[in-house]
């Protein structure tokens, strides 16, 4: 229970249902601030003292769980970690994926409880051999499946949603009214929970050594110098501070941030547009594709599987986009013997049929089949459209085309 509408409702949901529930708020943070400023930030004193209302209201026990240890090393410290790397990181993402689907997961199935139920809205379809899918709520507005992607199967399976199938929040908002909650007409959160200002380059400044750098244009000549290539994100127009202008007078964003070399590749807006993307961190959320009856597995390589249709989403309000997805082997030749013959993993890779502007490795891709959530990758590599064929993609020229591995743009 956060302390805010949703989980009050979902926990109220819950209760009326009959299950034995117990409200649980997370302490996320040593030095909690007293109280919140609109919709910024959360996880304040006076979330877990509305949480408690909520609980109190419901008749339920409450409890604070002090996770704030884990959550400084699993996504405070990821946060960090993958800036200074060059990537993009979505904290949301790593907030589910480690901490209340794992570390809180963990310690309710230890303590004999069934399942967790949080105010997200998503929704589980169970079919009838007993296999949970992960869905879209019915809400489009307000879904949030895009951000419970990276739950597995076992996660799943002890996992509730009870505002899945509610039609508007304004019905919950209502339903809140209704039932006497405080938190009926609270702000939602909406920016990054631990930078609580919003000011996620001034937060990141004092946390990241800068070390001054180039910026160079596609071509590498250097057209302008940085104070820290962790502040850049892809797609950034403002700030760039180029001292050589373009040679056809356009304006320029950044199309990628090289930490090893402390670059900030820049160039025009089309380059901009990514025609694929991949990741070896991937996972399926349900059954996995092959047993879905999606596709196939590709005969001769363990692991790899035809391609499909689907959509993918690589930003929690981004539209899905149409896309070809399939699983294949990238070879890591740095460990291998001249030859080729390294270390292989397996790969994610997505064709959009229309290029994506402004991916960059890091952020998460989120697969869809329909409306069911299939699974996710965080993203390694990019490859713009204008490095590739530009004839629309279709599945039998996904599948006879060569894999592209190398480069992020």
């Amino acid at each position: 229970m956060s302390g805010g509408v949703d989980s009050a409702v979902a926990a109220a949901r819950a209760v009326d249902a009959g299950h034995d529930v117990v409200g649980v708020h997370l302490a996320l943070s040593r030095m909690p601030g007293t109280l919140r400023t609109g919709s910024r930030g959360c996880c304040t004193i006076e979330d877990s003292l509305d949480a408690r209302r909520a609980a109190e209201k419901l008749g339920i026990p409450f409890y604070v769980w002090d996770f704030s240890e884990r959550f400084r090393d699993d996504v405070v410290g990821d946060f960090v970690a993958e800036y200074a790397a060059g990537r993009t990181p979505n904290p949301c993402m790593r907030c589910n994926e480690r901490i209340k689907f794992a570390a809180v997961l963990e310690k309710a199935l230890a303590l004999g409880f069934d399942a967790v139920a949080t105010g997200h809205y998503a929704h589980i379809v169970t079919d009838a051999h007993g296999n949970r899918e992960l869905h879209r709520a019915s809400d489009e507005a307000k879904d949030q499946s895009y951000v419970l992607g990276v739950l597995t199967t076992e996660q799943l399976a002890h996992s509730m949603f009870p505002l899945g199938t509610t039609p508007s929040k304004a019905v919950v908002r209502a339903e809140a009214a209704e039932r006497g909650f405080t938190v009926a007409q609270k702000p939602d959160s909406h920016d990054i929970c631990f930078i609580s200002d919003g000011d996620t380059r001034g937060w990141l400044a004092e946390r990241i050594d800068p070390v001054q750098g180039a910026i160079v244009d596609r071509d590498g000549t250097t057209v302008g110098t940085h104070e820290g290539s962790s502040s850049f994100t892809v797609g950034q127009r403002r700030g760039l501070n180029l001292g050589v202008p373009a040679p056809d007078g356009r304006k320029r964003f950044v199309l990628e941030v090289r930490a090893k070399t402390n670059e900030v590749v820049v160039g025009p807006r089309e380059a901009l547009a990514i025609r694929q993307l991949s990741g070896s961190r991937f996972t399926w959320a349900g059954q996995d594709p092959v047993d879905s009856g999606i596709t196939q597995p590709v005969d001769g390589e363990p692991g790899a599987l035809h391609p499909f249709d689907c959509h993918v989403q690589v930003r929690a309000h981004a539209d899905p986009v149409p896309a070809i997805a399939r699983v294949s082997t990238l070879a890591d030749v740095s460990s291998g013997d001249g030859n080729g013959n390294g270390n292989r993993t397996m790969q994610l890779v997505v064709d959009v049929i229309e290029p994506l502007f402004g991916v960059s490795p890091g952020q998460t891709a989120v697969v869809y089949v329909g409306t069911r959530v299939l699974g996710q990758c965080t993203i390694d590599r990019t490859v713009s459209a204008d490095t590739v064929n530009a004839a629309p993609v279709s599945a039998d020229s996904v599948s006879a085309a060569p894999v592209l591995t190398q480069g992020r743009s």
